[in-house]
């Protein structure tokens, strides 16, 4: 029997048989091989298509205990009293949410629980990507600025964390807050690349533009990136230039 093909812009595995990390419990899994995607990301790097309708496969969740992580066989030690906590348990729970977005949010408690506050960030983003996609501007904006709360409350933000906390801001019509972290990054003499992109995050801002921008508004083409599983974080005195350098091949 022919073998069913994968969906665009990913290259999933058959549903195989893996052990949660956590609670024992084996349950079927696809595994996730993200392609690179054909068109540019959005300002907050929210990857462009088709990589951007595959949202739904870039998580596993155990059915049992509700572990939720990129491959549920891993997790860390201080993963289990995260899943048994009381606001793990009421988010599982809560049908005001949609359930793709809770898998993302389970995900970023897990990741706060052992420390991991960017990665958190990263994970509450992609929740409000969620929202944004099933037309919940108030779950949007609600998420987005948790996932601000989470990124300053980590370690320093390099380049390219702030400029998506920038995003995140004006997106949540924070306004003010949005501006002065724009400006504060352009004091630092950011490289020209990221000169254009805080510009017109800057230009957006005195709009009042809450809406969805791509990064080739902002800069010239090739805009592709990798999905966000494709990524290590920049290296330390990469800088964002580095980091453009690599995913516009410039």
């Amino acid at each position: 029997m022919a073998q069913p093909r994968p969906a665009p812009g990913s290259a999933s595995t058959a549903p195989h048989g893996v052990v949660c990390g956590v609670c024992g419990t084996e349950s079927r899994q696809h595994t996730f091989r993200p392609a690179a995607p054909e068109q540019a990301p959005d300002l907050d790097l929210r990857p462009g298509q088709p990589i951007r309708g595959t949202m739904a496969r870039w998580l596993q969740q155990c059915p049992h205990c509700g572990y939720s992580a990129p491959d549920i066989t891993q997790a860390h030690p201080a993963a289990a009293q995260a899943v048994g906590a009381a606001n793990f348990r009421a988010l599982l729970n809560d049908a005001s949410h949609p359930p793709l977005a809770r898998r993302f949010l389970a995900w970023a408690l897990v990741l706060e629980e052992t420390g991991a506050l960017h990665a958190a960030a990263e994970a509450t983003l992609h929740a409000a990507w969620i929202a944004d996609d099933m037309a919940r501007p108030d779950l949007a904006s609600a998420w987005r600025l948790e996932a601000v709360a989470l990124w300053r409350s980590g370690p320093p933000l390099d380049a390219e964390q702030r400029v998506r906390v920038v995003d995140a801001l004006r997106r949540t019509e924070a306004w003010d807050d949005a501006a002065e972290t724009a400006h504060a990054l352009l004091r630092e003499n950011p490289p020209e690349p990221v000169v254009q992109v805080l510009m017109l995050e800057l230009r957006l801002i005195e709009a009042l533009d809450t809406g969805r921008h791509s990064v080739a508004t902002a800069l010239p083409p090739p805009a592709r990136r990798p999905h966000v599983a494709h990524q290590k974080s920049v290296k330390r005195g990469e800088g964002l230039r580095g980091w453009l350098k690599r995913l516009f091949g410039r």
